[in-house]
């Protein structure tokens, strides 16, 4: 498989990524391990985490998915490895931070607690990305990257990311790290999939003219372009537990991905797809990692047949004619999720 430089920082990541969200509520312990090994095996050694995680995030399951992470790590040679994770921030309504105020913003005492709590659960004395989940605009940006600085002199920490983060808002960091002398954002992970393409306007002129590197997440779009809702919404599947039993944010998150439009996407890509000689998972995680301005595709997986045909992706390039009929496809359907705010995502 092969790496890409993570914006300016020292690391190299390979071309596609494995996401944890499954472990510890789709994935038991062992089925995990099996998930990692099988990504290991196909040349995955970028690993993305979250405090909060598993999703759907319940205060009781807070960080099982880092020490599912951690305890797998236990028996690899730890610089073979690069691990991300990150800190939660302040509650927007669908998950609220376990003893931590929900009112509390990303400041320095969040970010250090948090980040030592990772350590912890992830069994490591350093993480090589550590990221913001959402941002929290009401602080001052020099106040949460001088946090994050700290880690980075403290040798906690390798580089600095953020997540789910608009264009003015990646730009206010950048400016302030440039002006305070501060650690800067070396990525920014955001969803970018066939049925969500706004990151082609202007965050991809960010991350280009900045050298920020893009790690889309949700490259399938939440599974939707696998096919699996063609015929409604299927059980065991993630939206559908949100419509069943989720909270209203997590419904409207469901409809978002699941909708009449971007399911006649899906039937179009599948076409496509078909007649390129792929399914549409490969399909969809080879578009995504093509692009120049993306580091790597962050997939994810609730048992290991499940990576099979987005590690075929590895060593596909998509041909000039089915990017325009790609391209083609989003012009005559442009943006079929709608528009909800990123820090909703």
């Amino acid at each position: 498989m092969n790496r890409r430089r993570l914006g300016k920082s020292g690391l190299t990541v390979s071309e596609i990524c494995l996401g944890t969200m499954t472990f510890g509520s789709q994935c038991d312990r062992r089925r995990s391990f099996a998930v990692l090994d099988r990504a290991l095996e196909g040349g995955i050694d970028f690993f993305d985490c979250a405090e909060m995680y598993p999703a759907p995030p319940r205060t009781e399951h807070f960080g099982i998915s880092e020490e599912i992470l951690g305890s797998w790590m236990q028996d690899k040679p730890r610089e073979s490895l690069t691990i991300a994770t990150k800190v939660t921030g302040p509650a927007h309504g669908w998950f609220s931070p376990p003893v931590r105020h929900e009112r509390t913003a990303l400041d320095r005492h969040q970010i250090l607690r948090a980040a030592e709590g990772s350590l912890k659960r992830l069994r490591t004395d350093y993480l090589d990305l550590y990221q913001l989940h959402w941002p929290d605009h009401g602080m001052r940006p020099e106040d949460t990257l001088s946090a994050l600085t700290q880690l980075i002199d403290e040798g906690k920490v390798r580089a600095v990311g953020t997540s789910n983060e608009t264009c003015w808002g990646l730009m206010k960091y950048l400016w302030a790290a440039e002006v305070h002398d501060l650690a800067r954002f070396d990525s920014v992970q955001n969803h970018f999939s066939l049925i969500n393409r706004r990151c082609e306007n202007e965050l991809a002129q960010v991350c280009r003219q900045e050298n920020v590197s893009l790690l889309p997440y949700s490259p399938l779009g939440g599974g939707t372009l696998t096919g699996k809702y063609d015929q409604g919404h299927p059980p065991g599947a993630r939206f559908t537990y949100y419509l069943e039993h989720g909270q209203e944010r997590q419904k409207a998150m469901a409809r978002r991905f699941v909708n009449e439009r971007t399911l006649e996407t899906t039937r179009r890509c599948e076409k496509i797809a078909h007649e390129a000689g792929l399914s549409v998972t490969t399909l969809a995680v080879a578009w995504s990692k093509q692009h120049d301005y993306v580091a790597s595709t962050i997939i994810g997986a609730s048992h290991p047949d499940q990576l099979d045909d987005c590690l075929k992706a590895a060593a596909i390039r998509l041909d000039d004619e089915t990017l325009n009929r790609l391209d083609a496809l989003e012009a005559a359907s442009p943006n079929p999720m709608p528009e909800d705010g990123l820090r909703q995502l």
